[in-house]
């Protein structure tokens, strides 16, 4: 039998991880654990997400086959949640794979450095 693994984080390389971390916790609402200028960490204990400091770090063009990972969230309002997620620095690349003729759908954005993630809509 495989020993079954319980996920603690997502680590994410960054040049700035206590930017990275204001950003997620004022994204997700979850509270800073640590805010250091190497490692940065935000999370409640169930879900956290890390950031380390890579100062070399360069974000990828998206579209592109060199996209590692990027993260999904849902939101109540995805118009209103993008432009919060914009005031606070992220970014709206031009290729949206998720968003159908009539706007409807997910929005990919890129946060301060660069991550991809989706705003979702609530699951209905």
């Amino acid at each position: 039998m495989t020993t079954n693994a319980k996920l603690l984080a997502v680590t994410i390389d960054c040049a700035d991880p206590k930017r990275m971390a204001d950003f997620w916790h004022q994204v997700t609402g979850l509270p800073v654990q640590v805010a250091e200028d190497e490692y940065s960490a935000v999370g409640d204990g169930t879900t956290n997400l890390y950031f380390g400091r890579v100062a070399d770090r360069r974000p990828i063009e998206w579209p592109s086959d060199d996209k590692q990972f990027h993260l999904d969230f849902r939101v109540p309002d995805v118009a209103k949640a993008v432009e919060e997620y914009l005031e606070l620095g992220a970014t709206r690349p031009d290729f949206q794979p998720g968003v159908t003729e009539d706007g409807v759908g997910w929005i990919v954005l890129q946060d301060p450095e660069g991550h991809l993630f989706c705003v979702c809509p609530e699951a209905s």
